[in-house]
């Protein structure tokens, strides 16, 4: 038996689908537009990030002094390295002492800055994890409901002729397939942006150290 192509179309399915899989497929279509632009910010954001701290890691090396490097840095927040390494001279020039107490002081100014700078670097992470992992579920739930809305039509109808059942259950596979598309880029996207995020957070570590060593 043929169908008409336009009758599994996109927007046809979307028409014909009852308001309850119209609605779990607008979420996973926004999800999954939200996910998208998540994961482009975060790609440009460490992008940026890895080469900014890069280029201050080169300066803070090459300076005379860290207080030189320090009043060049002033107004500039565009590097979380550069962030901690401000935050650690803020706490020396308060805190004259040289003890040992004090450095452990500097030590946990630098860890709370890095704590802060990361929650930047992380923020919206946790949407890309709730979308791969809800995702799926949701699309389910939307092809379980068009397959209890194929079998209504059966009931009503009595004929079973796959012309009745074909587009309803054709609406619920889809909404299965746009759970999946929602939630595998999400899921790929957080455990790369989350090693990511690992990595540089153990970079400022490795430069609080550093600095703290030198000074």
């Amino acid at each position: 038996m043929n169908f008409a192509a336009s009758n599994f179309s996109f927007f046809t399915l979307f028409l014909k689908a009852d308001f309850v899989v119209k609605f779990v497929i607008i979420i996973l279509i926004a999800a999954s537009i939200y996910s998208w632009a998540i994961i482009i910010e975060k790609y440009k954001l460490f992008k940026k990030i890895n080469g900014s701290s890069s280029i201050f890691e080169e300066q803070f090396w090459s300076s005379k002094s860290a207080d030189s490097l320090y009043k060049k840095l002033e107004g500039y927040n565009e590097d979380p390295m550069a962030n901690v390494f401000k935050a650690g001279m803020d706490f020396m020039i308060k805190n004259k002492s040289r003890s040992a107490s004090n450095q452990e002081r500097v030590l946990q100014a630098l860890s709370g800055s890095i704590d802060k700078e990361m929650e930047v670097v992380e923020k919206k992470l946790t949407f890309l994890a709730t979308v791969g992992s809800t995702a799926p579920f949701i699309g389910l739930f939307g092809t379980v409901w068009g397959i209890m809305n194929s079998f209504q039509s059966i009931a009503i109808s009595k004929n079973t002729s796959l012309a009745i059942v074909a587009p309803g259950i054709a609406e619920a596979l889809f909404a299965t397939a746009l759970g999946l598309l929602a939630a595998i880029p999400a899921v790929v996207a957080y455990n790369k942006f989350t090693s990511d995020s690992r990595k540089y957070s153990t970079r400022l570590e490795n430069f609080s150290q550093s600095f703290i060593s030198i000074t």
